[in-house]
């Protein structure tokens, strides 16, 4: 009986960083190899094993044979599988649920890639996301929940700093909005940090307003912002491309920074909430 080619697990993996990175120059540097290493890889994987080409090595960008995208999808469970099987078996703690509070503000920019990484490192843990404003996620700091990522003032931090963040004004690129009077306010429910420091500059400085629309969803007030319907104030790092960072030249007040921090809320000792809060930390730095 013929005994069938195996594959090498570090072959698939330095196929699948060449898909995932767009080239053999990336991702010998993501799979710690020389370029030429990894075309050797590739030769061996193709010739050998395989036995069909992978890439159309002539196009640009590189593209994946249709042999090349049936194997991506078994490459991809076979590495998942591999690292599944090896963490179940080293580390047999880390297997079970933990439970996150955060601000629906902070859960389509930092989330994805933090829930990625953790989940490439432990895929069999289970984590419970619960969305809430900071102002809500504060009053539940019991067993509810094991972390939360709240908004804090400059100075007022407790738990672990994330990161300072500058709060500007925002309205869409292709509007005129901010020119109306009275000025209309696409503002996250009271209370917010934003909303509360944004009115009081707009007091101060005599402008007229109006919190024309209110709601605990940031996909809401981007989508008010981006129709033209409303200016807002949140975050830098939520402005999207097709809106436009207001400042003194425009007429709006500065607003002061904010604090992004994490709690520990749970008092259990658990490997896996110290895992996901360093995953956290990391994340954050991006």
């Amino acid at each position: 009986m013929a005994t069938l080619p195996t594959i090498d697990h570090e072959l698939l993996r330095t196929f699948v960083a060449i898909v995932d990175q767009g080239g053999f120059t990336r991702a010998a540097q993501t799979v710690n190899r020389t370029q030429s290493a990894v075309s050797m890889q590739i030769k061996r994987l193709e010739e050998d094993v395989i036995q069909r080409p992978l890439f159309l090595r002539q196009s640009k960008p590189l593209q994946l044979t249709s042999e090349g995208h049936t194997l991506l999808g078994y490459a991809r469970r076979i590495l998942d599988l591999h690292s599944e099987a090896l963490n179940v078996l080293r580390e047999p703690d880390m297997v079970g649920r933990v439970r996150l509070g955060v601000p629906d503000d902070y859960v389509m920019r930092f989330l994805p890639g933090i829930l990625k990484s953790f989940s490439q490192a432990w895929p069999m843990i289970d984590v419970d996301v619960h969305c809430a404003p900071s102002s809500v996620l504060l009053q539940q700091q019991d067993e509810r929940l094991d972390l939360s990522i709240v908004t804090r003032e400059v100075g007022d931090e407790i738990g672990t700093l994330l990161r300072r963040e500058s709060t500007v004004w925002v309205s869409a690129a292709s509007h005129s909005t901010h020119l109306l009077s009275p000025l209309p306010l696409a503002m996250f429910e009271a209370p917010c940090f934003c909303r509360r420091h944004a009115c009081n500059a707009l007091d101060r400085a005599g402008t007229g307003y109006r919190v024309a629309y209110s709601s605990p969803s940031l996909a809401t007030l981007q989508a008010v912002v981006s129709a033209g319907l409303a200016v807002s104030a949140w975050m830098n790092s939520l402005v999207t491309p097709d809106m436009q960072v207001l400042g003194e030249k425009e007429g709006f007040p500065p607003l002061p920074e904010a604090s992004i921090v994490l709690l520990r809320t749970s008092s259990t000792q658990s490997p896996i909430i110290d895992s996901l809060a360093e995953h956290i930390v990391e994340g954050f730095r991006v």
